[in-house]
């Protein structure tokens, strides 16, 4: 097997077929939906044996000699950190005698361990007495597990693919039932000699695993945790699609031109700024909630991280041509493409009407955020309007109070300055639309435009006036925060991660107007142009508000949390990623990796349980970045916010909804929630 990350290679009509290097997906400190589907009875019940040894190859089997009869039996599933990984479920019986037996489940067939036992071993217990004897307990008569086959693992000399042993991330497996399942497991596996290990799940089996680790070391069981198998891991496919376009291997300083929707690019170093793209490689791993995964999932861009990818040759070979780029669950397709197939490919995904998004002008002064309501969206920006609406639901401490700016101020400062015609003027230029460069230019001269244009006076009387309100009541040395708030970001199906900028207002920085247009020109950055030309939104209907609140320096950390698991929605949760400091989740600087956690209801008696599935790359010694109480305080937040938005959005009762929150903890160990909108997948 090879040790590099898979990148298959569609070759041309009539050429022989390429070999395909055997690594994929990614590592998982859980496992979905092989847990037990009820809270066990407190009462036991001896199970028979099954009544036969042998099942029908539908049901399942006792060993797999090779990996294409364990593929046979396995399915692809998302489990925690690992998308699309391959997973066996194995049911273990008689674990309580001298003769336990193994059965590896056809998991295409079972969803369930249970119905695996009730179906083929014709086991005559009821759900609860199953679970009684398999699940919480050491005097148990079954272990319930499943093996994660970790395609592109590659260890440290070089070995390729792992299988991982696993249970239910909150049940209490002790030494003995690990090593029973591993010496089990590892004699009906016999090709995967050597590349077998139990990895503890979740925090409950991590503490045991702790306490416990002399015992699996002398028992000869390998180990792994969830740090070693993300470090060596070298592909994660994390949004799945084709697409056509120009492949542009991108280093930091080698092009001048940017990226558009015609490119496919490969990233060695992941930009804060990418604009919408064909697809997205990036040598850096990734999590679901960076910007550059957000804005993937949004416009159906496949994306995957590959390790080394600007240096494989054969991925190389396709530089600077037209493209088929695929990402699938095993690895990236590359195939020859034509620009007829890329020009259809486009105009096939991009929506046929063009949109205006709709923008209320009747307010005409700022507002405080008590005086904004959830339907303002469309005067004040959906950001502006949710923060106001987050204040409804959360103590008062834990949202900024501030003020919005209304659309108004937006298109009377450009209107009265001509910036509109001279926007127009600027589009209708042939360059502009037949030139990237040329367009980048000319949108970055605009830009200075708009910053260096007049404020007219009496827009200029009431942000002062909004100013000295401000020092009012924060105190003249508070720094202010000056955040974007457009009608075409923050929306259902549309959530325009990362497209338009904000910035700190400083005390001796003087008149507030000055940022204010700095925020009023990131309306017109490259990729927020891009991102309208794509969706065919009228640059003229988009309209620019400001949320004005006080900026906090110094947090301990910061994060991005979705309210549900994004993993297994069987099973209530929250994903969260979290940073040290003011290093952003959304966009990390190169060689940062954030803390990522899922923290979901699966504990016996439905409590939560956190399971992490890496370790912020900043953290001393690998130390948690939020603390239990800092967790606490957030899902306490994060189960309020939920709530609240869903009866706001209509979709009370929607197992698919789910808010993006993003939040930090505060010098002083407090609790800021800073941002709330709904989740586009």
């Amino acid at each position: 097997m090879a040790k590099t990350a898979r990148v298959l290679i569609a070759l041309l009509p009539g050429k022989k077929p390429g070999i395909f290097s055997e690594t994929v997906t990614a590592p998982a400190p859980g496992a979905a939906r092989f847990a037990p589907e009820a809270a066990p009875a407190p009462a036991r019940k001896k199970a028979p044996a099954p009544i036969v040894l042998r099942i029908p190859p539908k049901y399942g089997a006792r060993s797999a000699r090779t990996l294409e009869r364990f593929l046979a039996l396995a399915v692809r599933d998302d489990v925690p950190g690992a998308p699309r990984v391959q997973t066996v479920k194995f049911l273990m019986t008689g674990v309580s005698g001298k003769s336990p037996k193994l059965y590896l489940i056809q998991t295409n067939t079972f969803s369930y361990h249970y119905d695996f036992a009730k179906e083929a071993l014709k086991m005559p217990l009821s759900l609860n007495e199953f679970n009684a004897q398999t699940y919480f307990r050491d005097a148990r008569e079954n272990l319930a597990g499943t093996i994660l086959y970790h395609e592109s693992y590659v260890g440290p000399g070089g070995e390729t693919g792992l299988f991982a042993i696993e249970f239910w991330p909150t049940d209490p497996i002790h030494v003995p039932h690990v090593v029973t399942a591993f010496r089990a497991i590892s004699k009906a596996l016999p090709f995967a000699k050597g590349r077998i290990f139990y990895h503890p799940a979740g925090s409950t089996q991590e503490a045991i695993y702790r306490a416990e680790f002399n015992e699996l070391t002398k028992k000869n069981v390998r180990t792994i945790l969830s740090a070693e198998l993300f470090a060596n891991i070298t592909f994660a496919p994390m949004n799945l699609g084709v697409s056509f376009g120009t492949l542009r291997i991108i280093n930091e300083g080698t092009s001048s031109r940017p990226p558009t929707v015609r490119d496919v690019v490969v990233l060695k170093q992941t930009p804060n700024d990418l604009s919408h793209v064909a697809g997205i490689v990036t040598e850096a791993p990734q999590t679901p909630l960076s910007h550059i995964n957000l804005k993937a999932k949004q416009n159906g861009t496949p994306n995957a991280y590959l390790k080394n990818a600007s240096t494989d040759p054969s991925i190389i070979a396709h530089a600077d041509k037209v493209i088929r780029f695929e990402v699938a669950p095993e690895g990236v397709r590359i195939a020859a493409a034509t620009p007829e197939e890329a020009n259809a490919f486009l105009e096939k995904v991009r929506p046929k009407e063009s949109q205006s998004p709709p923008r209320d002008l009747t307010r005409k002064t700022p507002a405080p955020l008590a005086e904004i309501a959830f339907g303002d969206a469309r005067t004040f920006g959906a950001k502006t309007a949710n923060l106001a609406e987050l204040r409804k639901v959360l103590p008062a401490k834990t949202v900024p109070n501030g003020f919005g700016l209304p659309f108004y101020f937006y298109d009377t400062f450009m209107a009265e300055n001509q910036l509109y015609e001279a926007a127009k003027q600027m589009i209708a230029l042939p360059e502009f639309s037949a030139d990237a460069e040329s367009r980048d230019k000319a949108l970055s001269a605009f830009r200075k435009k708009v910053r260096k244009a007049k404020m007219p006076s009496a827009l200029s009387d009431q942000i002062a006036a909004l100013q000295a309100t401000f020092g009012q009541l924060f105190g003249p040395t508070q720094p202010i925060r000056a955040r974007s708030s457009t009608n075409n970001e923050d929306l259902p199906g549309f959530n325009g991660a990362g497209l338009y900028d904000s910035y700190t207002h400083r005390p001796d920085e003087g008149h507030l107007e000055n940022t204010v247009k700095q925020v009023f020109s990131s309306l017109w950055n490259f990729r927020a142009f891009e991102e309208r030309e794509f969706y065919r939104i009228d640059h003229f209907a988009a309209a620019m508000g400001v949320l004005i609140h006080p900026n906090e320096d110094d947090e301990l950390a910061n994060g991005v949390a979705y309210t549900k698991n994004i993993y297994d929605p069987n099973w209530p949760g929250f994903y969260i990623n979290a940073q040290v400091g003011e290093s952003l989740v959304t966009n990390p600087p190169p060689g940062s990796a954030p803390e990522e956690l899922l923290i979901s209801r699966i504990g016996e008696n439905g409590e939560y349980e956190t399971q992490y599935i890496s370790r912020s790359t900043l953290s001393p010694e690998g130390k948690p970045v939020l603390s239990p109480t800092d967790i606490e305080r957030l899902v306490a937040a994060l189960e309020k916010v939920h709530v609240h938005f869903a009866k706001r959005y209509g979709r009370s009762g929607d197992d698919t909804f789910a808010m993006d929150v993003e939040f930090k903890i505060r010098k002083d160990g407090s609790l800021q929630i800073k941002q709330a909108r709904p989740t586009v997948d």
